[in-house]
């Protein structure tokens, strides 16, 4: 049985963690899977946003035990191979070119809450529970960290980091981790909403937004300024820009090319 399970449903993929009776926990298997869709999604034009969840009653708690117990025998060169699979599992969800919206519920740890981090918008049940939890482990959750830092900043991540202490939902969204909560039957509901917004914009003016953001995460405003001029200078003469401006003037639904 494949660990990932990818529906489509028109312009929208589901892509569902598929081993609910290890609570989704991330193995050599699974991180191949979702790394080769992430790649295969990457150049799919008829897909325009993503939903990734968890099959059963957790969204994913983290590594799997198995997979770290080997782990305990490989060499350092070995270990740095493995971890640098993760790495690149987390770097090509963050780079997706259309929007990634996380359903979870039930639990999101370890690795499970850096799938929360490289989603652009996360929809949780508000009895989910959320963890960096290597610390407890005697390890570190330094593979997401670059991606969970960015999410949560530098005072939230010192705070759960070194002390591995689940955290509710709701400190998830004060943080910056999640986006809403809302109960669990209506997970679905709250996920549609969001995928119909993200259904009106131009597909390629989101692309270019979230390229946008990660290159201007890093430069001071003076660094950033030439870059953001030319942005928008491309996206005012770009096909879907035009088209998006006549619309609004002509005060029609625009028909994105």
């Amino acid at each position: 049985m494949s660990t990932l399970d990818v529906r489509r449903a028109g312009p929208i993929a589901h892509v569902t963690l598929n081993r609910p009776d290890v609570r989704n926990a991330l193995n050599d298997e699974l991180i191949s899977e979702l790394t080769a869709w992430a790649s295969s999604v990457s150049d799919a034009r008829d897909v325009r946003v993503a939903v990734l969840g968890g099959a059963g009653k957790t969204f994913s708690a983290g590594a799997d035990v198995t997979w770290m117990s080997k782990a305990i025998a490989y060499s350092k060169e070995e270990n740095l191979r493995d971890a640098e699979r993760l790495s690149a599992l987390f770097a090509a969800l963050d780079r997706l070119p259309i929007p990634l919206i996380g359903r979870i519920q039930g639990a999101a740890l370890g690795g499970g809450s850096g799938l929360a981090a490289v989603c652009d918008v996360v929809v949780t049940d508000d009895q989910a529970v959320f963890g960096f939890t290597e610390v407890k482990l005697g390890i570190i959750p330094a593979v997401i960290s670059p991606f969970v830092v960015a999410k949560i900043g530098r005072s939230a991540a010192r705070e759960l980091f070194l002390t591995g202490a689940r955290f509710s939902a709701a400190r998830a969204r004060e943080i910056g981790l999640v986006h809403a909560v809302v109960p669990l039957e209506k997970l679905d509901e709250a996920v549609d909403g969001y995928i119909k917004e993200f259904l009106t914009a131009g597909q390629q003016a989101i692309a270019s937004a979230k390229s946008l953001i990660a290159e201007v995460a890093t430069r001071t405003i003076d660094e950033a300024r030439p870059l953001t001029a030319r942005a928008i200078a491309e996206r005012r003469v770009s096909p879907e820009g035009q088209e998006g401006l006549r619309a609004f003037l002509e005060k029609r639904k625009p028909q994105w090319p």
